[in-house]
C-alpha cells in the first residue's frame, strides 16, 4: 500500500479563545466533526512544534491568527511542498497573493466544477461569502487559477467571485475558498442564530412558521422559493441536502489534493459491511391510545421492521409496553414543552418528564424527540440531554406541510456544535433529524415525496428517517398505507432499517475506533467495531474496477472489511 496521506487541521486555540471571550463563534472548528464523521484520520495541530514534527501533506486551516509570523510560517509550509486549504480565512494574505478582498453577507449559490460527487450540477447554497478577487495583471505572482463561481442571492444571480482560488507558491499550493464551508454546514444544520422568535412563513401558505410556537425550523436557513422542489402532485419540499453536499465537496478536494501529491487517503466507511444506507421509522405517542400502538406494531411486524417509540406523558398501558419490549422496538422520550398543553421549556421539566417515562416504560431511554419540534435558544436541549443520559436527539425536522425534506440540509447523523459561550465544543448528543411526518395525512404531504427522498438519501448514503404518529396510523387508513409504502420502497432500495439507538451505538463505536496515520505515513488501527469497513483511495480514480472497489467522495476506494476483530491491517 505504501505510505498514506498525512492530513493536518490547524487550530490555534489561544487565538480562538480571544474570539470566544467577546462572544464570537469559531464554527470553523467544525472541520473536526466533518472529518471524524467521514472517518478520515487527521492530526489536530495548534503550534509550530507539532506542525513541524508531523509535517502533514495537506493542512486544513480551521482557525488561525493573522500575525505576520503566523502567515509567514504557513506560507513557508506551502513553499516547501505542502498543500494548504483555507475556508474564507487568511485574509491578510490577499494583497501579497495578487487579490483584493470583499464581503457578501447575503446568501450565495456556488457553481463548483468537476467535484466527482453528488454535488456536480447543483448550485450549492451558502450563507454568505468573503470573496477574494484576483487583480488582473500579466505580471501577477504567484500564479493562480480561479475555480467555479459564486452567484449573489439567486442561483442565476450577479457574480460574486470564484468559488475558490488556487495559488502555486514555491513547491506547494495554497487553496483559498471564498465560502466558509465548515461555518456554512453548521448554520444550515443548526441555524445562524439561536431560536428566539418565529421564522418567516411560506408565501404560498404551506408553512405557517409564525404561529407563536418556538421550534427548530424557525431557524431554517433555506429559501421558500429558491430551494424547494415539487412532485408531480404539487407537494412542495426542500429537495437538496446542501450541508451533506458541502461536506462531500470538502472531502473530495482533500482526497484529490492528497492524490496529487502521490498519497492515498484512508477512510472508515459510514456503515458496516453490507449496508449502503439506513432507514428509520419513529413514532410520537401523543394521545397515548393503546389501540393505536397495537395496530402500529401489527404493520411493522408485516415487514420485520423495528422502530423508535417516543413516549409522552402519561404513556401506554403495561400490556403495550410489554409487547414493545418483546418485539424489539426502542422506547424513547418525547419531551413536551408546548405551552398550550401546559408544557414548560426548562431543565427541571425535562428531567421530571424523562424520569417519569423511564419509570413507566422500564426502559433505559437513550433517545429523544421534542413534541411539536419545540425548541428555544441554541444549546439548552443538548445540555439537558447530556445531563439526563440522552445520547441522541431527533428534534430537528419539519413541523409544517411545506418544509419537509431537507430543511436543515442534511440526512446524516451528526454531533452538533455549541455556541461561543461553550467554546464551540461538540455536544455529546447525536442528532438524527427526520424528513417528514404522517404522509397522506389529510392535512399533510402525500406519498409522492417517498421516491425523491429515498433517492437523495441514497445519493449521500445517509439516514431516511420518517415519522409516523400511532394515532394517525389508527385513525387514517391512508397514513397506515403510506407507512407500508415507505417501508416497502426503502427495502426494495436496500435500505437497512435501524432504530435511533442502533444508529447511535454504531456511530459511537465508529468514533471510538482509533485510526491514525503517523509521521511516517503508516496507518494504525485499533478498537474497530465488528463489520467496520476500511477503504483506501486509488491514486488514479477510474483506473480499477471489480470486487472491492467502490466510489466514495468522488474517488475510487479499495476496501478491507474487519470482521469481528478489534485489530486489522489494511490491504492495498
Amino acid at each position: 500500500m505504501g505510505r498514506l496521506a498525512k492530513i493536518g487541521v490547524w487550530f490555534q486555540e489561544d487565538s480562538a479563545m480571544k474570539r470566544w471571550q467577546v462572544g464570537q463563534n469559531v464554527f470553523e472548528r467544525y472541520l473536526e466533526e466533518i472529518l471524524a464523521h467521514a472517518g478520515i484520520p487527521f492530526e489536530l495541530l495548534g503550534n509550530w512544534e507539532a506542525l513541524e514534527a508531523y509535517a502533514p501533506d495537506v493542512l486544513l486551516v480551521a482557525h488561525s491568527d493573522e500575525h505576520d509570523r503566523t502567515l509567514a510560517k504557513l506560507r513557508g509550509f506551502v513553499e516547501q511542498g505542502g498543500t494548504l486549504i483555507s475556508y474564507a480565512g487568511l485574509n491578510r494574505l490577499a494583497g501579497s497573493l495578487g487579490c483584493k478582498e470583499s464581503a457578501w453577507r447575503e446568501a450565495v449559490y456556488a457553481d463548483i466544477p468537476d467535484t466527482g460527487t453528488s454535488a456536480d450540477g447543483i448550485r450549492l447554497r451558502a450563507l454568505g461569502a468573503k470573496p477574494w478577487q484576483p487583480i488582473d495583471s500579466k505580471e501577477s505572482e504567484p500564479k493562480h487559477q480561479s475555480r467555479g463561481l459564486l452567484h449573489k442571492e439567486h442561483k442565476d444571480g450577479e457574480e460574486a467571485g470564484p468559488a475558490y482560488i488556487e495559488f502555486a507558491i514555491g513547491s506547494g499550493r495554497l487553496i483559498r475558498w471564498n465560502v466558509n464551508i465548515p461555518e456554512t454546514v453548521v448554520m444550515l444544520q443548526q441555524g445562524s442564530t439561536p431560536v428566539t422568535s418565529d421564522g418567516l412563513p411560506a408565501p404560498d401558505g404551506t408553512g405557517n412558521l409564525d404561529e407563536g410556537i418556538l421550534k427548530a425550523d424557525d431557524r431554517c436557513e433555506l429559501d421558500w422559493v429558491l430551494d424547494r422542489c415539487a412532485t408531480e402532485t404539487g407537494a412542495a419540499y426542500y429537495g437538496v441536502p446542501y450541508a451533506d453536499l458541502w461536506r462531500e465537496v470538502l472531502l473530495a478536494q482533500l482526497i484529490r489534493e492528497a492524490a496529487a501529491l502521490g498519497f492515498p487517503a484512508a477512510i472508515l466507511d459510514y456503515w458496516p459491511e453490507g449496508i449502503r444506507q439506513v432507514a428509520m421509522i419513529s413514532h410520537d405517542s401523543d394521545l397515548n391510545i393503546d389501540e393505536s400502538a397495537m395496530i402500529t406494531m401489527d404493520v411493522l411486524k408485516e415487514f420485520g421492521v423495528k422502530s423508535t417509540w417516543c413516549m409522552i406523558e402519561p404513556g401506554y398501558s403495561k400490556e403495550v409496553y410489554d409487547r414493545i419490549h418483546a418485539e424489539g422496538h426502542e422506547l424513547a422520550f418525547h419531551f413536551n414543552a408546548l405551552e398550550k398543553e401546559k408544557g414548560v421549556w426548562s431543565a427541571e421539566e425535562f428531567e421530571r418528564q424523562l424520569a417519569f417515562i423511564r419509570s413507566s416504560t422500564q426502559a433505559p431511554v437513550v433517545s429523544n424527540k421534542n413534541h411539536y419540534t419545540r425548541y428555544e435558544g441554541w444549546g439548552d436541549l443538548y445540555r439537558w440531554c447530556e445531563a439526563g443520559g440522552i445520547e441522541s436527539d431527533q428534534t430537528r425536522g419539519p413541523s409544517k406541510k411545506g418544509n419537509i425534506g431537507f430543511p436543515f440540509g442534511t440526512c446524516h447523523p451528526y454531533y452538533p456544535v455549541a455556541w461561543a459561550d461553550e467554546r464551540n465544543r461538540m455536544y455529546n448528543v447525536l442528532e438524527i433529524g427526520f424528513l417528514t411526518q404522517d404522509l397522506d395525512h389529510a392535512t399533510l404531504a402525500d406519498h409522492s415525496v417517498i421516491h425523491p427522498f429515498l433517492e437523495q438519501v441514497s445519493r449521500v448514503r445517509g439516514v431516511a428517517h420518517f415519522l409516523f404518529h400511532q394515532v394517525h396510523i389508527l385513525q387514517q387508513p391512508k397514513v397506515r398505507e403510506a407507512l407500508r409504502q415507505v417501508i416497502n420502497e426503502a427495502q426494495k432500495r436496500e435500505f437497512r432499517f435501524w432504530t435511533g439507538e442502533q444508529i447511535t451505538r454504531w456511530e459511537q463505536s465508529r468514533r471510538e475506533a482509533r485510526m491514525r496515520v503517523d509521521a511516517e505515513g503508516n496507518l494504525s488501527l485499533e478498537s474497530l467495531p465488528p463489520g467496520a469497513v476500511i477503504r483506501v483511495s486509488l491514486l488514479e480514480s477510474g483506473s480499477a474496477g471489480g470486487a472491492g472497489v467502490e466510489r466514495r467522495f468522488g474517488y475510487d476506494f479499495r476496501l478491507h472489511t474487519v470482521q469481528g476483530s478489534l485489530h486489522a491491517e489494511t490491504q492495498s
